[in-house]
């Protein structure tokens, strides 16, 4: 554990849910960590218990990647952890392949096994989201190709193994999400879904996702953070060559900004790590990081920094200076 970790607190310690099990980590709120093939190698999912109409079932909050291995642990749960009732709606954070990869899967599933005129089970997402995952499946380049590999060169990711890896992700969204269901629900921000009888508050954030929603329920004091809140690492914030001005660090920053108004003491269930209490510490935790990796940029991009980067390397030496206005406000 880390000095910032220090900082934080884990009311679960090291415990972790069993494979193919879940673990309680508030009143209908269950707890399922599955394997992923990528250096980050887990993503946290949610079971809520939950009624619709008078419907007694379960809602499902994030899916895992398309693959045998997370199909199998799920039906594994749905034997298990289910007490004998249906999924009634799948809710999914945000687009990217860990979260929604089973999602079609997941609502054909549960809505094939209900019997007739019964409720189906409807995918709620953002519809930003929603729109963006179907580009993904159904687009001719499955966000890589030609003109990402040119844009990241660009930028300087112009090794070429990396122009070439760049080049060859046309199949790789639709390989983790091959599909995403028909319809859908929309989450919007500030949206109340009753799941269970408890009221969840839709909280939308960007700069990782188009249009990322958390869930937070004032009666449990739990926010379901996705990957918006994460305890060891920042998530992604990237800029894309489909939106080359956008702003995505101030939009991000702006977004967790939201969650300061929720008590210290919420219990934070992130995406990838374990859960956490702590949430205006690590808020700020994560302005300073990246105002540090800020300034960094702001040295490399003045003459001085540029002068000891080219004196190391054996290059000339440059005068220093300020650098460009475009160079410090990318």
């Amino acid at each position: 554990m880390n000095e910032l970790e220090m900082q934080l607190h884990y009311p679960l310690g090291d415990a972790l849910p069993p494979g193919g099990g879940t673990l309680e980590v508030a009143p209908g709120v269950k707890w399922i960590r599955m394997s992923l093939p990528f250096a980050l190698n887990h993503i946290n999912l949610w079971l809520l218990r939950d009624c619709i109409e008078g419907v007694e079932g379960w809602s499902i909050v994030d899916c895992c990647i398309h693959r045998d291995e997370a199909k199998a642990q799920w039906e594994s749960i749905f034997v298990n952890e289910l007490q004998g009732l249906p999924v009634l709606r799948v809710i999914v954070t945000h687009m990217h392949p860990d979260h929604i990869g089973l999602a079609h899967w997941l609502c054909a599933r549960w809505s094939e096994d209900a019997s007739v005129g019964a409720r189906e089970c409807r995918l709620w997402i953002s519809a930003t989201d929603y729109q963006v995952a179907r580009m993904g499946c159904m687009g001719p380049t499955g966000f890589g190709g030609d003109r990402a590999a040119e844009y990241f060169a660009a930028h300087g990711l112009n090794s070429p193994e990396a122009v070439e890896q760049i080049k060859a992700r046309t199949g790789y969204f639709p390989s983790l999400v091959p599909s995403v269901p028909p319809n859908y629900r929309r989450m919007m921000d500030g949206m109340l879904i009753t799941i269970g009888g408890r009221a969840w508050r839709c909280i939308s954030g960007y700069g990782h996702a188009p249009e990322h929603i958390a869930l937070y329920c004032e009666e449990l004091d739990v926010l379901i953070g996705g990957d918006m809140m994460l305890p060891r690492i920042s998530t992604n914030v990237s800029v894309y060559e489909q939106e080359p001005e956008a702003n995505a660090l101030a939009l991000f920053l702006d977004s967790i900004d939201k969650f300061r108004s929720l008590p210290e003491d919420t219990l934070v269930l992130p995406s990838h790590g374990k859960p956490f209490t702590g949430l205006h510490t690590r808020i700020q935790q994560l302005h300073d990081h990246h105002r540090d990796r800020l300034a960094e940029v702001q040295q490399a991009c003045t003459g001085a920094g540029l002068q000891r980067r080219r004196h190391s390397a054996g290059d000339v030496q440059a005068p220093d200076g300020p650098a460009p206005d475009h160079l410090c406000h990318g």
